[in-house]
């Protein structure tokens, strides 16, 4: 399973939720729907838009567990 961190490098960067979906060209409710791990995918562009406004890597934002997966 991917665990998505990004509330994590947000709260290092010191930016907000409203900021960061601000910058990246995203709904909050879509940026939420990430950082609560409930999302199913993510664009390319949209982790690239990230990760250059949180100056990461998408390993910083991104983790695998290993596990049988959620079904919600």
């Amino acid at each position: 399973m991917i665990i998505v961190n990004l509330d994590i490098i947000m709260a290092k960067r010191k930016i907000t939720s409203f900021e960061l979906a601000e910058k990246v060209g995203i709904t909050q409710a879509n940026l939420s729907i990430l950082k609560n791990n409930k999302g199913k995918a993510i664009r390319f562009s949209t982790l690239d838009k990230i990760c250059e406004v949180l100056q990461c890597t998408p390993g910083d934002i991104l983790d695998y567990e290993g596990g049988e997966e959620e079904n919600d």
